[in-house]
């Protein structure tokens, strides 16, 4: 047996066995990709039994059922989130100062009406990666529709970001705040508004 042989034969033999290492660390599953902040993982289950809500008043009008595409790109219809539960949607921008100032308590609200009170993302011109890395340092685990051309915005009359609208079940659109609004006054408006304790 050669040198050179016997060299190859060590290495090949090395290579199978640290193969045969990691299979069997394994348990054979391939591994899952983690999902995209603020895609189809992040829309909400059913709603719960129960969800005590108030009535929309009369006269109000019909907020804008568009559909879009969230960051993973999955379609979702505005009109499907609200069927059974109030609506939260944020227009914000990952390079907007405001929206960024602001999107930690807007997250830890969210998490805290989780199920009773869909929060939706409307992200309008930013780029994925920026607006990837904003999602997951502020921890936003709700969706997120990506708005390109600003079609979304427009229908809902917002200009620039930041801007937040409350819709309730059935799509009545009751109150939005051009410029955004903090999360106290926010929590405050839902328990008025929209729930009924």
């Amino acid at each position: 047996m050669t040198r050179r042989y016997a060299a190859g034969l060590a290495a090949a033999t090395l290579a199978l066995v640290a193969a045969l290492a990691a299979a069997a660390c394994s348990d054979g599953t391939p591994a899952r990709p983690e999902p995209v902040p603020g895609g189809a993982a992040a829309l909400p289950g059913p709603a719960p039994e129960g969800l005590a809500l108030r009535p929309a008043p009369s006269g109000v009008p019909a907020a804008p059922a568009v559909t879009g595409a969230l960051t993973d790109g999955s379609r979702v219809t505005f009109a499907d989130l609200w069927a059974d539960r109030p609506v939260v949607l944020v227009f914000f921008s990952s390079w907007c100062a405001q929206c960024e100032q602001r999107q930690d308590a807007l997250s830890e609200l969210a998490r805290t009406y989780r199920d009773r009170v869909v929060f939706v993302g409307v992200a309008g011109e930013d780029k994925p990666d920026d607006l990837h890395r904003y999602l997951r340092e502020h921890r936003v685990e709700y969706p997120v529709v990506v708005d390109d051309d600003g079609g979304i915005g427009q229908s809902y009359a917002v200009r620039e970001p930041p801007a937040v609208v409350v819709v309730a079940k059935g799509g009545a659109l009751l109150r939005g705040w051009p410029g955004g609004v903090d999360a106290p006054t926010l929590d405050g408006k839902l328990r008025e508004l929209v729930l009924a304790s």
